[in-house]
Formats: C-alpha cells, sequence, structure tokens
C-alpha cells in the first residue's frame, strides 16, 4: 500500500524529459529491498520540500534483517581482528571516494550550509577510521590476565555478543549513525540498524556505499521508518541480544528495557547533543563494551 504522504511529484529536466526517481531501498542481507508490504514514506527537508521515496519497514522487514545478521554472525566473529580492521579501512574509502554524494545528501535533509555537511561527512569518515584502528586493541586494553590462588592462568577477554539493534537519532543524521554503528560490529558482532526517522537518506545512502566494500552481507542491516511501529517488535525478539538506543525518546527507552526483560537483552542508552556527537564524546572507546561479553578461560601452568 503506498502512503498518500509519499505520491512523488513528476520532475522533467530541462529538455522535458521524464526524469527516473530514485526510492531509496531497505538494505537486508547485502541485497537492497522493497520492504514487505511496498509501503513507502515521503523524505522531506526541513523547509517541507519532497526530496524522495523511501521503503518504511515492518515487522516482518525486521525479522528478516535479524534472520541475515543472525546468519552473518559466525563468519563475521571468526574473523581476525586485523582483517576486521581492514574491512572498516575499506569501507572508510568507499565513503571518501563517494563523500560529495553524502554531502549532498545531508545538505539537502537539513538545509544546512554546504560547510557543514562537508564537516559531517569528513567526521564520519575519520570516527570510521578511528573505530577500524580499534579492531585488534580492545581486547587487549579491556581483557586481562588475572591472579588467581592455583597454579593456572586465568585470562578474561572480551567476545562479541551477537545480533545488535541500533536506534540512531534524528540529528546528526550520518555522523550518529557511524559512531553508534562501529563500536558494535568491530568486535564482531551483526547490527539492525533503525535509520534518523526524519533525515533517513544519508544513513540509507551509507549503505549503497558500503555494499560494494568488503563488509559481508548481514554484518550491517539498514532500516527505515517508524520508530513507534518497530520498537514493540525490536523488545521482543528473542534472537536479538543487545539494544543500543540512540533516539532520545525517553518513553521509546521504557518499552524497548520492559520488552528485553524476558530474554535478558543488554540495553545502553546514547543521549548526546549535536555537539556532543562532533566531539571526542562520539568516539567513547568503552561504547564497545556495550556489545561484548567477558568470557574467563583457566589454563594450568606447565601444561
Amino acid at each position: 500500500m503506498r502512503t498518500k504522504s509519499a505520491s512523488a511529484a513528476l520532475r522533467r529536466d530541462q529538455s522535458g524529459r521524464l526524469q527516473v526517481q530514485k526510492t531509496y531501498k531497505l538494505f537486508i542481507g547485502g541485497k537492497f529491498v522493497r520492504g514487505e508490504n511496498g509501503r513507502v514514506l515521503a523524505a522531506r527537508g526541513k523547509a517541507g520540500a519532497h526530496l524522495a521515496n523511501f521503503c518504511r519497514a515492518s515487522k516482518k522487514d525486521f525479522r528478516e534483517a535479524v534472520v541475515a545478521a543472525r546468519a552473518a554472525f559466525p563468519n563475521w566473529s571468526k574473523q581476525s581482528a586485523y582483517l576486521r580492521g581492514q574491512i572498516l579501512y575499506r569501507a572508510a574509502e568507499m565513503l571518501e571516494t563517494r563523500r560529495g554524494e553524502l554531502q549532498n545528501e545531508i545538505a539537502r535533509s537539513n538545509n544546512n550550509p554546504k560547510s557543514a555537511s562537508s564537516s559531517e561527512t569528513t567526521l564520519a569518515i575519520d570516527r570510521l577510521v578511528h573505530f577500524a584502528g580499534w579492531t585488534d586493541k580492545f581486547s587487549q586494553v579491556f581483557g586481562a590476565v588475572n591472579p588467581v590462588a592455583s597454579s593456572h592462568f586465568n585470562f578474561t577477554t572480551p567476545e562479541p555478543t551477537g545480533v545488535v539493534v541500533i536506534i540512531c537519532p534524528d540529528e546528526p543524521p550520518l555522523l550518529a549513525f557511524v559512531s553508534l554503528v562501529m563500536p558494535v560490529i568491530l568486535s564482531g558482532n551483526c547490527a539492525i540498524v533503525l535509520a534518523s526517522e526524519t533525515q533517513p537518506l544519508p544513513a540509507l545512502t551509507f549503505s549503497e556505499i558500503i555494499a560494494t566494500s568488503d563488509l559481508p552481507g548481514g554484518v550491517i542491516n539498514v532500516l527505515a521508518g517508524d520508530r513507534a511501529e518497530l520498537a514493540p517488535h525490536i523488545a521482543s525478539h528473542m534472537d536479538v541480544n543487545a539494544v543500543i538506543d540512540g533516539s532520545g525518546d525517553a518513553k521509546l527507552g521504557v518499552q524497548l528495557q520492559r520488552g528485553g526483560e524476558l530474554n535478558v537483552k543488554r540495553y545502553a542508552r546514547r543521549q548526546l547533543s549535536d555537539k556532543e556527537w562532533r566531539s571526542a564524546a562520539g568516539e567513547n572507546p568503552y561504547w564497545i563494551l556495550d556489545s561484548v561479553e567477558m568470557k574467563t578461560a583457566w589454563h594450568p601452568i606447565g601444561l
């Protein structure tokens, strides 16, 4: 069913040719899909201008994204830390080569000057590189060799928890997306990301760019739509291990925490201002700990 608000006006170029208008798709399992029920919404700039149509995710789309993330998890989590870092750095290279496209999406979504959209794009690329560098360091920083009163070595190491749902704030649409996703996937987790509700196009464009990188399908799945519609399904899904909530919506946070009681989902809240997202607060390496499990192993000395 096509919603009334998503009816796009026909556009012609100077020669009178009818332009092919783009509908931004969901990104699930490395593929671009229209959504299970064919619903679309209109993306609008802050001044109300119609920018494009994008697909609205449903409960079924979310469930398929969880299946895709779970299927990708065994392979992604077993990759070496070095290789994961190289793959994330490759994604940053792809963003760098298409930074003009990202800048345009940000600028037309929030009507900010080109200098502001350029700054956000640069920060997003640099932040991706920053977290790529943590793939082979977080185990040493957050792990430990523990003293014990027996002839054993006792090691504590962080391991990925599994499938993590990430809910992005409305602003900044691209920088917050990257800042929330990278600490989750660098350790070997797979993510389902619900993009900004009011400015989804930069995140959906990001998915088009990383589709051409070396990141395996299913590691990042990008949905767009209504948070309130999807929140109950996120909270109750038994195969979701953690939720990272950057929405800034207190009522939504309560709903997500209550729904996670049955299977004891982890819940972490990220509530930063636009200025804080652009500062060192948005690249906090301790965020990695919210989506890893600490595993302890004993090994006899001398064996």
